[in-house]
């Protein structure tokens, strides 16, 4: 008689703790995903030749 009243208790605890278990659902968002990457890539090159160095390479130095 006890035995049964044991049972009859856990089978009921066990169906308790069935509801109580957690659900994961993996779905689909309404709205698109949207990644905004507002980047701005500025170059700048600073090339500075001395006077002495110009006269060095210009077309009339006979160096080339």
């Amino acid at each position: 008689m006890k035995l049964n009243v044991v049972s009859l208790i856990l089978a009921v605890l066990m169906l308790c703790s069935l509801g109580c278990s957690p659900t994961v659902k993996v779905a689909a968002p309404e709205k698109p995903i949207t990644i905004n990457l507002n980047v701005k890539i500025q170059h700048e090159i600073l090339v500075k030749v001395d006077k002495e160095l110009d006269d060095v390479f210009s077309e009339d130095s006979g160096l080339f």
